[in-house]
């Protein structure tokens, strides 16, 4: 399939330093984005805790019972005009 020049010439270029010196960088650099990402993926799960659901006590839940749900988003914290 390939004549013996462009064997030749592919081992030239494969085995070329400037080859080397790119692949062992991308190698280390790979490494090295993994080291970290473990590394975070670690911290991260242990600084995570389940999310607890606290239950209302009776003054906010009757409070909350007597307010009809609002359409708007508006929390109506306008101040009124002094007379």
């Amino acid at each position: 399939m390939f004549n013996a020049e462009i064997r030749k010439l592919l081992v030239q270029v494969i085995s070329s330093w400037q080859v080397l010196a790119v692949t062992g960088v991308l190698v280390l650099y790979i490494f090295l984005v993994n080291y970290v990402a473990r590394l975070y993926h670690r911290r991260n799960r242990a600084i995570v805790m389940p999310k607890i659901k606290k239950k209302k006590t009776g003054a906010a839940e009757e409070h909350d019972a007597s307010l009809p749900p609002s359409d708007s988003e508006e929390l109506n914290l306008e101040e009124e005009p002094k007379k």
